[in-house]
């Protein structure tokens, strides 16, 4: 693995130590062409605007984590001692100057960290209609997928993203990564060789996490909002995205992410269903409520024209 990564995360690591404390730090303030910016070190670091407003850690801690995942080091599940609340924090620092968790008020703050670990949990589960706890307890029961049929190697991008003799693909992460190219560019973004070494994402929580939330934050396409900027308020629809039925809110993160392989495919689609279920279950647990979601026409995307349709390169994630 690369050096410079392993003795940031090393350093990361030990910093994270301190969160179990909750201990406030206090700000360091400054105004810049006549904003306020702050910079409160490890968690929030690099004076950012979003760095005055409270930080993941102020309102969501270990105890809470524990909650939402409740089973995912049972017996049974399949990457039992892999997640955890300080890889979690740990990769998620890496993004709170830029907004993640840290936009708008608390409230705000809280109900994001909901649907991002929504996404993860509704992907990673291992639970079913039976299940000890309920189905939706069993979030971060997966890592990797157990049974892959193919390398996920697309050979249209054997230019730019060429496969690594060896390499496997498939769904890695706590928003799975599939195929080669989205390795590469994910392995690009976050200066590590994953398109060569993809198993690292299956060996480190919080490269995983790291991962999943560059995927968050990142717009896919340069005419395509970031799953985090339709949450949160960022993005303004156009008259095209008014006419396909695309609306700020959580139904909005399931078309970015996953496109017409789950959206606008009516109110039944089990995946849809499966996604919101979770995220409101986690707002729950995190006492926000899930009547702070709002209405189905924000939770849902059952009616979305996708943002970009299958089919067409790079818009494969499955």
């Amino acid at each position: 693995m690369n050096q410079t990564w392993v003795f940031s995360l090393s350093i990361a690591t030990i910093l994270v130590s301190v969160v179990n404390a909750q201990s406030a730090v206090k700000p360091l303030v400054k105004i810049v062409k006549g904003k306020k910016v702050c910079d409160k070190g490890w968690e929030c670091k690099g004076f950012s605007a979003y760095c005055c407003n409270e930080t993941i850690s102020d309102y969501f801690d270990t105890y809470q984590f524990e909650n939402l995942f409740s089973k995912r080091n049972a017996p049974v599940a399949h990457a039992t001692g892999f997640w955890d609340y300080r890889s979690f924090i740990t990769a998620a620092a890496e993004y709170q100057p830029h907004g993640f968790g840290t936009t708008g008020n608390k409230t705000t703050g809280m109900k994001e960290v909901a649907a991002f670990l929504g996404h993860v949990g509704s992907k990673t589960s291992c639970g079913y209609g039976v299940a000890t706890g309920g189905p939706l307890a069993w979030g971060l029961c997966y890592n990797k997928e157990l049974s892959p049929d193919k390398y996920y190697c697309d050979d249209y991008y054997k230019l730019t993203y060429p496969c690594s003799p060896g390499a496997a693909y498939y769904g890695r992460g706590a928003i799975p990564i599939y195929w080669n190219y989205n390795y590469g560019k994910t392995g690009e973004a976050l200066k590590v060789d994953l398109l060569n070494h993809p198993e690292y994402i299956e060996q480190n929580a919080t490269l995983a996490f790291q991962a999943a939330i560059w995927k968050w934050m990142t717009p896919p396409e340069k005419h395509i909002p970031s799953a985090h900027d339709v949450f949160v308020g960022n993005w303004k629809p156009t008259k095209n995205d008014t006419l396909s039925k695309r609306v700020p809110g959580f139904g909005a993160t399931i078309n970015v992410l996953y496109g017409d392989q789950v959206c606008g495919q009516g109110s039944d689609n089990e995946d849809m269903n499966n996604i919101i279920s979770h995220y409101l279950y986690y707002l729950d647990l995190m006492g926000v409520g899930r009547e702070e979601a709002g209405p189905n026409e924000v939770l849902s995307c059952a009616e979305h024209a996708a943002f970009k349709p299958s089919g067409t390169p790079s818009s494969s994630t499955t």
